[in-house]
């Protein structure tokens, strides 16, 4: 379709307010009625055909602008965004690089299912059941008790970008903001932007989100943070007891403000966890999924949460619609309570520490200072934009993922870092990468 004529568009434009008019943009959007590229009307003619103020057209955009609907492109006018995919964690279709960018934990690391799966009982489950998986409840209970209020709800979802998924339509609507760490996972970027919210940065530093960070986003009035205590993911940043104090004494002046703290690496983290969440706090929910140490294909997050916030998650998680399969359950509890898996988790969480460190010490010696965080890859600083060192690595036979995927807000310094998932390298790969990266850096061209 051509680029509508902005008289065209005025014509079909309704709406007295200005949230009228956002959601009449957003409806001949989704109609496909204005399509991507398409020329939304001057503020001035618009006001003109309405007969609004023009501040009033200006806040409509302006609403349309923070939630990715429209672009605003100067003198070339304002015009109807395209669809701005959002990079995504696992393998690479391609196969002639080595995948260092991926994110995966390893296949190697992760427990055997075949004497879980002989082992199962439990009868069949029909319409009507409780969602979470008694036997799985219990021993969820024990686990996560000590880590949230002693009032807490417990259910389950079909890992955790499902359960942020939930937790965020059920207390929120299009174009609430969102807090997010910046940089950020990339799953949680994506489950913001697709459910029509509005990301907000807030830095992180070594312990995690920054205290000046969150208060100033709290003051503009953000309806939900997500945070990861431990293992940031792609930082390797964990919380720390004194940062984790100070938030929660910016958090006390907004306690309806829901608060989604992440744990994904859980059982596999080096670092005590460390909650934002205090006392007096009345939306909050602890997600701790099990992809990362029994498997991806194990869609199973547990989740923790004050009672109102477990009523909403309970409404979208009914036998019949989407419950999360018990099947699914059994096994994941059959592996977190078998003496040989648990002692697997155990030595992956060792390896990934320790190959992390030990790639991190080589690429130091070749003159790329870098340290390692915890989880699964490591975060490397360059004295070059990351961009401009991803041809070169490839050209050695490396794929890697340049920081500012990760990126919510402006580059800064995520430009010059790269994310690299380092841990199934043998001794004489993560030495060669070391040069690699070394070489490269050294080698890099300005970006155009």
């Amino acid at each position: 379709m051509a680029a509508a004529h902005p008289d065209d568009a005025t014509a079909r434009i309704t709406g007295g307010t200005a949230a009228d008019i956002a959601e009449s943009i957003r409806s001949l959007r989704d109609r496909r009625s204005l399509m991507p590229g398409d020329v939304l009307p001057s503020v001035r003619a618009l006001a003109e055909e309405l007969g609004v103020n023009r501040n009033t057209v200006v806040a409509a955009y302006g609403q349309l602008a923070r939630a990715g609907i429209v672009e605003a492109q100067g003198r070339a006018g304002t015009r109807i965004a395209g669809i701005d995919p959002v990079a995504q964690e696992g393998y690479a279709a391609q196969a002639t690089l080595r995948d260092i960018a991926s994110g995966n934990p390893d296949p190697a690391l992760i427990p055997d299912l075949s004497p879980v799966l002989r082992t199962l009982g439990g009868g069949p489950v029909l319409y009507g059941a409780p969602v979470l998986d008694p036997d799985l409840e219990a021993w969820a209970r024990e686990w996560i008790g000590p880590d949230v209020p002693d009032a807490f709800s417990l259910t389950v979802t079909n890992g955790a970008a499902d359960a942020v998924e939930r937790l965020l339509a059920q207390s929120l609507g299009r174009d609430d903001a969102v807090a997010l760490e910046d940089p950020c996972f990339l799953s949680s970027i994506h489950t913001v932007r697709v459910g029509g919210y509005r990301p907000v940065p807030v830095p992180i530093d070594a312990e995690g989100m920054t205290v000046e960070g969150l208060r100033a986003v709290l003051e503009t009035g953000v309806r939900a943070v997500i945070s990861t205590p431990r293992a940031q993911n792609p930082t390797g940043a964990s919380r720390s007891a004194a940062r984790a104090a100070a938030l929660q004494e910016v958090l006390a002046d907004h306690p309806y403000v829901l608060v989604i703290e992440d744990d994904y690496f859980s059982l596999l983290s080096r670092q005590p966890f460390h909650s934002l969440v205090g006392p007096g706090h009345r939306r909050w929910a602890l997600l701790r999924s099990l992809s990362k140490f029994i498997g991806p294909d194990i869609a199973v997050a547990l989740v923790a949460s004050d009672a109102d916030t477990a009523a909403g998650l309970a409404m979208r998680l009914r036998p019949g619609t989407t419950w999360v399969s018990h099947l699914l359950q059994r096994v994941a509890h059959g592996l977190l309570t078998d003496p040989e898996a648990v002692a697997q988790i155990e030595r992956a969480s060792l390896h990934y520490a320790r190959r992390n460190a030990a790639v991190a010490r080589l690429l130091t010696e070749h003159g790329v200072p870098a340290s390692a965080g915890d989880g699964l890859s490591l975060w490397v600083e360059l004295p070059v934009p990351a961009r401009s060192v991803l041809r070169p690595l490839a050209e050695r036979g490396w794929l890697v993922r340049a920081g500012e995927d990760f990126r919510v807000g402006e580059q800064g310094a995520v430009a010059h870092r790269l994310r690299l998932t380092v841990h199934a390298l043998t001794d004489a790969e993560a030495a060669l990468l070391a040069a690699d990266v070394a070489a490269a850096v050294g080698t890099a061209l300005p970006l155009e």
